[in-house]
């Protein structure tokens, strides 16, 4: 077996110390763990990682802008074969690491993923739908299509991803713009409903900051999705709707966020 890194990223998400705690109870004990933090992250919660795993081969870097930024900066920093993400807002069961780089290390594959399980029944009309649209996608669209993998529950083979690197252009769908790309360069991807992870989704309870929230990841999706030419494939796929009310929310703001990533994409790529 080869070295293996954990990397999770973080802003300001005290539930990153419940990510790392998971990680002492690996059956596969990680040889590294990158903590890519903003550098505008809470010193309180940095320090509370230095005293709380000191027991882990835990490493705290900073890195300037957001959680995007801190991924792509932090590929630098990389040296094991294998790189492994999980998000400040999951936490792992014991067998969640061996499980996820088995067909790395096997030369299966150079990248492979997994689902996520909410960490506790959902509460509230927001919570709900975001729960059953995370169930769609890794049930209906991750086993047709593995460049819908989230980034969050992936690993990599490292070479694999320093070579085709981020996009900071377009966050929130950075992770669909990697995966294309490695779909398009011949890198065989393999999806492993075993190697699942629990995700807690939070509490959010307004309305107007989950709409736009699903608003800029719509925009961000578009740009990914012209930039890598997969925009009439996308237009025209069939998908089962998810069934609650709020996909209609939606589907009514899926227009204007397709306008919007246009004009936006032409701007960014025209800079580049």
């Amino acid at each position: 077996m080869g070295t293996v890194c954990v990397e999770v990223a973080v802003r300001d998400d005290p539930r990153l110390l419940e990510a790392l705690a998971s990680l002492e109870r690996q059956q596969r004990r990680p040889d590294r763990i990158l903590v890519a933090a903003s550098t505008d992250s809470p010193p309180a919660l940095l320090d509370a990682v230095r005293q709380r795993f000191s027991s882990l081969p835990v490493e705290l870097r900073q890195f300037p802008g957001g959680v995007v930024n801190a991924r792509a900066a932090s590929l630098a920093e990389l040296s094991e074969a294998v790189t492994a993400f999980l998000d400040s807002d999951e936490q792992a069961p014991p067998e969640w690491l061996e499980r996820l780089v088995a067909p790395i290390e096997s030369g299966v594959a150079e990248f492979a993923g997994g689902p996520t399980r909410p960490l506790k029944p959902p509460e509230g009309s927001i919570e709900q739908y975001s729960a059953l649209l995370e169930a769609t996608i890794y049930s209906d669209l991750v086993p047709r299509q593995v460049s819908y993998l989230p980034l969050q529950n992936t690993a990599w083979k490292t070479d694999t991803l320093r070579e085709l690197g981020f996009d900071v252009r377009i966050p929130f769908a950075e992770d669909h713009d990697l995966e294309s790309r490695a779909a398009r360069a011949g890198r065989v991807g393999v999806y492993l409903p075993e190697a699942w992870v629990y995700h807690d989704g939070g509490s959010e309870r307004s309305f107007f900051r989950w709409a736009r929230k699903r608003y800029r990841y719509q925009v961000a999706m578009a740009m990914s999705l012209m930039k890598n030419g997969e925009l009439g494939r996308r237009l025209t796929e069939r998908r089962r709707p998810v069934a609650h009310r709020l996909r209609y929310v939606e589907a009514t703001m899926k227009p204007f966020a397709l306008v919007h990533a246009w004009f936006r994409w032409r701007r960014v790529s025209r800079a580049a």
